[in-house]
């Protein structure tokens, strides 16, 4: 991956993450503020209904109170105290109920019977149910009772007084009911309601749940209040106040959250009966549509976090990378010898000092280039200097004294000097032809010829070379030298000039030879590759010490008594023009190996094959002319 990829996944993932983190922590933060406000209004709205019913509760007994202090209840003590004779009194409780504003009122001896009652009068005569509490409720304030009515029965808001006119009191029970006017009353905030549910039989009906929001004839009302069964049956089972999100559709902005706290009776700690469910409902459709808001608004912030990345990235790469990337191709230039490049960056910043010291370091390399040039000039040429006096020096001295012989055979024995004459000159014939052959190595080694490149079988080569040393592998007189071909079947042809690889390899076979004075194996080696072929020369003679692998190529050096140092000069400069290269491996009596590895250019392989057509034409055509 480059670096201006990785400064846009940076940049990317960097504002990508920041965003969602911000978003993520204000969807939280919203959601507690939410939590809060829902639990201080529920908490706000459960307080108003607890004040609104105990303002209702003392509505009823201040009423009760009143009904068994007036003088028609106390007429029907004394009328009554003790006997049943009550029937003048059979429509006494309605007619009370309906001038103190009260849904249910009943009178009841001291026996427990009913003498009255205003919402059920067939009751009349018939025993109190709930007498057994009415001592004890007669000192106490309002309290919840289900009242039995003559179809069904309701929940109310009960108060029971006592008359002391007689030794037998009456008791006055009175109550209104838990209804829609009652939830009416209270008020709610915005988004917030209350529900009461009658608890009433062992399965849950939709009749006694007391909505003032819904209408009895609501298409979907029953199936609405389906979906509070579960929280219902939970405050039922377990008599203590849930909580429970209820969603009404796929829609979650219908969603409400409920708060059911169950109401109960009067009775023992431990053991009051569950009447009725007050459920508190809070609607979270402004939580979900400003959660909506927020996705909303962090994928919006985070499409433009991407584009600013990408912007933030190229101005990055135009500030950043780009002038990396040219400091990069610059060096890739100077490491392919081009000292001269220079990188122009403009400003003072780290990036334009490290433009300067770059070019401060090529123009140092390049002046010590200039400076190696002509060191190694000088020292070439006192090398060769010294290697032309080493050579000329050894035919000089020959002379020399041949010379002299002559001059003092003529002075001191004329009669000898015809036959020290002709002795002479053949010394001197055979020492001026070492001299020029001398001067030939140098001369030739000083203008090696150019490759002319051509479709080349390296196999046919090798095998023409141990063609021509086969004759000094079996040798009379020397050590037996096996040579072993190891030639690959599948080499592929290259480009290259048959007589400079020809004369390359005999030179490195004949150091092969030299290094085995005791006789050895010299192994012969081709290898093919997709763009090269391998060629490499083994011996198993005296090897090299690591001083001399380091020279071995430097013109002039050698390590024969009798040479000129050219003949690996001559192979690596032939390698060299072949554009590939040569190595070495050797060690001390372990033998010495020498690889080649050369291009197979096979785009020149066919402008070769035009060029040697061309000058076969050529030639013929000279030819027919001549």
């Amino acid at each position: 991956m480059t670096f201006r990829r990785k400064l846009l996944v940076t940049f990317a993932l960097t504002i990508l993450l920041s965003v969602a983190v911000v978003g993520w922590l204000v969807s939280a933060l919203s959601r507690r503020a939410f939590e809060r406000r829902d639990e201080q209004l529920t908490s706000a709205l459960v307080t108003q209904f607890r004040r609104e019913f105990t303002r209702q509760g003392e509505e009823v007994l201040r009423r009760v109170n009143t009904i068994a202090a007036s003088e028609p209840v106390a007429h029907m003590g004394l009328a009554t105290n003790g006997t049943t004779n009550s029937a003048a009194y059979f429509d006494l409780a309605k007619s009370t109920a309906e001038n103190y504003q009260l849904d249910f009122l009943e009178f009841v001896d001291t026996q427990g019977t009913i003498i009255s009652s205003s919402h059920w009068p067939a009751k009349f005569g018939y025993p109190e149910s709930a007498f057994s509490g009415f001592q004890s409720l007669s000192t106490q304030g309002a309290f919840l009772k289900q009242e039995e009515l003559q179809d069904n029965s309701a929940l109310g808001l009960f108060a029971v007084r006592a008359t002391q006119v007689s030794e037998h009191p009456v008791y006055v029970v009175g109550g209104r009911r838990l209804n829609k006017d009652f939830l009416t009353a209270l008020d709610s905030p915005a988004g917030m309601r209350a529900l009461l549910y009658q608890n009433r039989g062992e399965h849950f009906s939709s009749e006694l749940l007391v909505d003032p929001s819904r209408t009895s004839d609501a298409p979907d009302s029953g199936r609405s209040a389906e979906k509070l069964i579960p929280l219902i049956e939970a405050v039922r089972q377990h008599n203590q106040e849930m909580t429970a999100i209820v969603h009404w559709s796929s829609d979650q902005a219908d969603d409400e959250l409920f708060d059911a706290i169950p109401l109960q009776g009067p009775g023992n700690p431990g053991q009051k009966p569950l009447l009725g469910i007050l459920l508190v409902g809070n609607s979270r459709r402004s939580y979900v549509e400003l959660e909506r808001h927020i996705r909303a608004t962090t994928l919006v912030v985070g499409s433009g976090g991407i584009l600013l990345a990408i912007l933030l990235s190229t101005w990055a790469a135009a500030r950043v990378t780009r002038p990396v990337e040219q400091l990069a191709h610059a060096a890739q230039d100077v490491a392919a010898g081009n000292w001269e490049v220079r990188v122009e960056l403009g400003g003072t910043d780290e990036l334009a000092q490290l433009a300067d010291s770059f070019n401060h370091m090529t123009r140092e390399l390049q002046n010590q280039q200039v400076r190696l040039l002509q060191a190694e000039r000088v020292a070439a040429w006192r090398e060769l200097a010294r290697r032309l006096a080493h050579e000329l020096k050894n035919p000089l001295f020959p002379l020399q004294l041949t010379i002299e012989n002559l001059i003092r055979a003529r002075l001191q024995s004329p009669e000898q000097f015809d036959e020290v004459f002709r002795e002479s000159s053949a010394t001197l014939l055979a020492e001026i032809s070492n001299l020029k052959t001398i001067i030939s190595r140098f001369s030739e080694f000083s203008s090696m010829p150019q490759p002319r490149l051509q479709t080349v079988q390296v196999n046919d080569i090798l095998r023409g070379v141990m063609q021509l040393f086969q004759g000094q592998l079996q040798a009379a007189g020397r050590p037996s030298i096996h040579c072993d071909l190891q030639l690959d079947p599948q080499l592929p042809p290259i480009s290259a000039d048959p007589e400079l690889l020809h004369r390359a390899i005999s030179n490195l076979v004949l150091n092969a030879l030299d290094s085995m004075p005791q006789g050895g194996t010299l192994t012969l080696r081709t290898r093919g590759g997709n763009d090269n072929i391998s060629i490499e020369v083994a011996d198993t003679g005296l090897g090299l010490t690591p001083e001399e692998c380091e020279r071995i190529f430097t013109p002039y050096y050698t390590s024969k008594e009798h040479g000129t140092g050219l003949g690996l000069a001559i192979v690596q400069s032939v390698v060299s023009d072949h554009g590939g290269r040569i190595s070495l491996r050797s060690k001390p009596g372990s033998g010495t190996t020498f690889a080649i590895e050369l291009p197979r250019n096979p785009d020149t392989l066919q402008s070769g094959e035009r060029e040697s057509a061309e000058e076969s034409s050529t030639k013929a055509a000279i030819a027919l002319n001549d």
